[in-house]
């Protein structure tokens, strides 16, 4: 209600005078449209990211390991996670990284706590490792280590774990949401989902056999690579603000 109220007593101003409008992903592109900008207006440059060449284990593993990174929030609907990895038939282990942090002034607290209880009433305490804040490097190792990357959020307008993932070379099973939309090939690079944990959950189990995700994440960290690279991205920028 905040922002509505911002837009109605300023008009919307500053898009209207602005000569262009920068949006990071297809998502954040529909949303600008919605917003009332002029599709001429519009131009996608998604954020950047180094994607250094990592070789992944190539020895099977007993167990998957799946994660989740990025902030500990209602809106990413980590409780469909929690239910999906309760019904799958395969051995694995789950690691949720991040903090607990509220996204709007009206947002519930003691989401994390909630999540911890769910983990105890499904007997998953010893398959489901919470993490907490990582630094930068922290992470890197979490992503190197883990097989999938799994992500039922509601909202994003971007999605920086999910591009951090993809240049680490992991296989994408995400809801259709910010960067999600333009990095996953259905079956190629990881699977669009709609957050119902049964079908995160046979998304999961196609993912067991190890080939088929080395072949996945090579796919995607090449897509990551030619598209997300920070040289393309500032060219992008540079073309752009030379055309204004």
């Amino acid at each position: 209600m905040p922002y509505h109220l911002y837009d109605v007593a300023t008009f919307k101003t500053s898009a209207k005078r602005a000569q262009a409008i920068i949006v990071s992903s297809k998502f954040e592109y529909e949303d600008a449209l919605e917003f009332g900008i002029e599709k001429e207006k519009i131009h996608i440059i998604p954020m950047g990211i180094e994607v250094g060449r990592i070789e992944k284990n190539q020895r099977e593993t007993e167990q998957l390991q799946i994660l989740f990174v990025g902030r500990i929030a209602r809106v990413r609907r980590i409780e469909l996670l929690l239910q999906a990895v309760n019904q799958l038939s395969i051995p694995f282990h789950l690691t949720i990284a991040g903090g607990e942090e509220k996204t709007s002034s009206v947002t519930r607290t003691g989401y994390l706590n909630e999540l911890k209880q769910l983990t105890k009433q499904l007997n998953l305490e010893n398959k489901v490792t919470y993490a907490g804040k990582k630094t930068p490097l922290e992470l890197k190792t979490l992503y190197q280590s883990a097989d999938v990357f799994v992500y039922p959020s509601l909202y994003e307008n971007f999605g920086q774990p999910l591009l951090e993932a993809a240049a680490h070379g992991l296989p994408l099973i995400s809801t259709s949401v910010g960067i999600a939309r333009d990095i996953i090939i259905e079956g190629e690079t990881g699977y669009q989902v709609s957050g119902k944990p049964e079908e995160i959950k046979e998304c999961i189990e196609s993912l067991r056999n190890r080939n088929l995700r080395l072949q996945m994440g090579q796919r995607i960290q090449d897509e990551v690579e030619n598209r997300f690279n920070w040289g393309n991205i500032m060219d992008q920028y540079t073309n752009l603000y030379r055309s204004l």
